[in-house]
Parts: structure tokens; sequence; C-alpha cells
């Protein structure tokens, strides 16, 4: 089943004769529990794209269907509900809150939601992820990685359908980068989430069941 598509989807910036195409007709299909990397050169539109996937930004026309559902049919109020229950967030400056330790930035979106914590799904989290001894600590006491799985456990905490991952080990070291893509594909399959991930990293997107290769704002290679 699709769980994730856009059909004829574009995206300028500017007008006129300063316009920039930054996405240009992109149709791609993601299946559900499927684990996808988007690569590309910088100002491929890779990272243009995971924003409407995202529904961070708005296209200029096309349109981006998550879960059978129209996400730009929606207005910006239900949108950012939407996104919230549906769609988690990994960047590659893993966006902790400074002033929460790692238990508290875990179970903020579903806080946010004023959702109940379901305690056994979030432990189940931690535990793959490796961060039962780091619950207390603050986000400048932790590593780079430990950091980076951190922003995974939280982006998993709230069962969303999809996890969109934006150069999650751009800011690690190759063998942390390794280690995190490797709990990302195990996570995809514990707890059946679909992933896509954008990455410089071709060694890293081999990691993924398919690749998607934006370049010019167009898909050049829509299977691997």
């Amino acid at each position: 089943m699709n769980i994730l598509k856009t059909e004829n989807l574009c995206k300028t910036y500017g007008s006129e004769e300063n316009a920039v195409k930054a996405l240009d007709y992109v149709s791609i299909q993601i299946e559900d529990g499927e684990f996808i990397s988007i690569v590309g050169t910088s100002g491929s539109g890779k990272s243009t794209l995971l924003n409407l996937l995202g529904g961070l930004d708005r296209p200029t026309s096309g349109n981006v269907t998550v879960s059978e559902k129209d996400i730009f049919e929606m207005d910006d109020d239900a949108l950012t509900i939407f996104r919230r229950r549906n769609i988690g967030f990994v960047f590659q400056n893993y966006n902790l809150v400074p002033v929460l330790n790692v238990y508290e930035n875990i179970v903020l979106p579903i806080e946010l939601d004023g959702s109940e914590i379901d305690r056994t799904y979030v432990d189940l989290i931690i535990k793959t992820l490796g961060l039962e001894s780091k619950l207390d600590a603050m986000p400048n006491q932790l590593s780079g990685g430990q950091q980076q799985r951190t922003a995974i456990a939280r982006a998993l905490s709230a069962k969303p359908a999809i996890i969109l991952a934006d150069e999650p080990t751009g800011n690690l070291d190759s063998k942390t980068g390794m280690d995190v893509v490797s709990l990302l594909k195990v996570t995809s399959q514990e707890f059946n989430q679909t992933i896509v991930m954008i990455t410089h990293n071709e060694e890293i997107a081999l990691m993924a069941d398919r690749i998607i290769r934006i370049e010019d704002g167009k898909v050049v290679v829509p299977h691997a």
C-alpha cells in the first residue's frame, strides 16, 4: 500500500526572470514500511522535497498524499495537528530542547498533542536505542551519537506513520553515522515505520531498501 505519494509536485522560488524551480513535476510513490534514501548533489531539490513531504512548506503546484489524505487540502492548523500525529522528524542538528532531559525530549511530541504516554512503547524505543542510562542527562551532556539517538526516539514516540530524516548523520563521524542508520533500520522494522532519509553519503544510502535520486529538481533514478 502506498503510504506516501506525490503527483506532479513543483516548487518555484521567486518570480519571472528571478524564478528558480527547486522541484519540477516530481511524482514518487513510497510503500508502507519502506526505508527510502533520497540522494542528490547540493541544490538538487532533495531538502525541498523532504520539507514538502512533511508539510513544512507548501508546493507551487501538485500534491502530497499521506495515508490517503491530500495534506495540502488542509488549512495550516489542521496540517499542524496532522503532521504532529503522523510524521516524525529527525534533523541533522538534532533540535533537542536544551532545558529538557533526554526522557522529557523523547515524550515532548506526545505531551504537545495532549495524548497519554504509552510507557510500554516508549520504554521499548528507549531500550532499542540504548538510552536507558541517559534518561536524566541533559542534551549538552551527550555525545553527537547519543543526541541523534534521542532525536530518533523522539520522532518515534508518537507512533507516526512516517519518519523523515534530513541528513541524520551529517554531524557524526563515519562509524557513529553507520550505527545511527543501522538503528534507524532496526526501528523501521521493529516499529513498522516508513522512513525517508536524505543523505549525501552513498555508502549510507545503500543501506536503504531503495534509492531515489534527485537532480535539478527532477527524479532521475526512481528505482534502484
